[in-house]
């Protein structure tokens, strides 16, 4: 586990300024539709990135609720995720930038999947 102090100054030095940069990459790797497995993976490391945060294992927060069908994700993607995502993202970066706006920050990062693609964890 690591120290709150060392991830102080981990947010302060680096995690500001690379969480906006990493999910902007993953964002143009989603986009690309192709390379999309590299930009979940990229959206999941964002909490570590921004604080340190080590994260074992997922969080269901559907509540047993079914997924929305593959088709529907992708047509909701096509016509909204990808835009509605990046302003997502440019929000929560602006966000992260406060102290008193970090943990809405946070929880938008963990709401970006949805977001994107309606995809529950």
């Amino acid at each position: 586990m690591v120290n709150l102090l060392i991830r102080a100054v981990w947010f302060v030095l680096v995690g500001i300024w690379a969480t906006p940069l990493l999910l902007y990459v993953a964002w143009l790797c989603n986009v690309t539709v192709v390379l999309l497995p590299v930009g979940v993976k990229l959206i999941n490391y964002a909490p570590f990135v921004a604080s340190l945060k080590q994260t074992d294992e997922r969080v269901e927060m559907n509540g047993g609720e079914a997924q929305a069908s593959l088709p529907v994700r992708a047509v909701y993607f096509v016509l909204i995720g990808w835009w509605l995502s990046l302003l997502w993202i440019t929000v929560a970066a602006f966000f992260t930038a406060s102290v008193i706006g970090f943990p809405i920050a946070v929880t938008m990062y963990s709401s970006l999947p949805y977001v994107t693609s309606l995809y529950r964890i």
